[in-house]
């Protein structure tokens, strides 16, 4: 018992260290990725949708009902709206797009540039690094959809009255209310692309071609999606990472409606964990020193 103990007490100090010295890797990881121009220039990109959505809304005579993306013949009566309809249309390509482009370049962006064997002698562990890629991808995906909910708030704002918001269950909240709910979406659009992150972390551990594994992570998202949009394969619906990406709208309901969000959580839960496995496999066993 007296040996079990010191042991014990030494486990939990090399448990301690690891995750105090993987702080600095953290905030070096995240001020790499957040200080590149090409971070910069997809969260412009991203925030200039909306921009483009409000100004046209505003300068056209009127928006028919029914035409166009949803939410789309709200945004005149309500610029909160403008938030929500270019949420709507970031989904099925501008989102997995940047999404695409970060997780595709953690492990082969490092490998293309030669600077990963020397992270690894830093040492920050094979395992540690990965984690730390994985989390850097992840704030870009909290960061992306953030970028559009901010910037479709602050120009529907100066553009059109902000006022009480009629959800689609017919109910009507205030203004602060509404912006709760629009943060809700946001946290939503970034749980849903959680799923595709863990594939483009895999898919640059088997490459040190980073646009290889940019490219074919934005593929994957669009052949997701197509399949989802077939009916003679409903029933592989369910396990597809897309499925639940425009299922957000059950939070703009009276009272929210949280299925459609913990069927999302538990999905995109799911595909991190078979391919952040995968990843793990791929990267522990590959020669990055040769």
């Amino acid at each position: 018992m007296s040996g079990a103990q010191p042991r014990a007490v030494s486990t939990s100090v090399r448990a301690r260290d690891r995750a105090a010295s993987s702080i600095p890797l953290l905030g070096s990881e995240l001020s790499v990725l957040f200080r590149r121009r090409r971070t910069w220039a997809m969260l412009l990109a991203l925030a200039a949708i909306p921009v483009l959505i409000a100004v046209a809304v505003r300068l056209s005579s009127s928006v028919p009902s029914g035409r166009g993306p949803a939410f789309l013949d709200r945004i005149s009566q309500n610029g909160l709206f403008v938030a929500v309809t270019a949420m709507l249309v970031s989904v099925p390509l501008f989102l997995p797009l940047t999404i695409g482009v970060v997780a595709g370049d953690t492990i082969a962006g490092e490998a293309s540039l030669g600077t990963l064997r020397y992270l690894l002698v830093a040492p920050a562990g094979r395992v540690r690094l990965l984690l730390v890629k994985y989390a850097g991808a992840l704030a870009f995906c909290v960061a992306a959809p953030v970028t559009v909910a901010l910037a479709g708030a602050a120009i529907g704002a100066s553009l059109f009255p902000i006022g009480p918001v009629t959800l689609l269950s017919g109910d009507v909240v205030q203004p602060p209310e509404a912006a709760v709910r629009l943060v809700l979406i946001a946290a939503y659009m970034a749980v849903s692309l959680a799923g595709l992150s863990a594939i483009g972390l895999f898919l640059s551990t088997l490459t040190v071609v980073p646009v290889g594994a940019m490219a074919a992570t934005v593929v994957l998202s669009v052949v997701s999606q197509v399949l989802d949009q077939l009916p003679q394969l409903e029933w592989l619906h369910p396990w597809l990472f897309s499925h639940y990406w425009l299922g957000f709208g059950d939070l703009l309901r009276q009272p929210v409606l949280w299925d459609s969000f913990g069927s999302n959580a538990l999905l995109q839960a799911g595909y991190v964990a078979v391919f952040g496995a995968l990843a793990y496999g791929r990267f522990v066993t590959k020669d990055v020193l040769s």
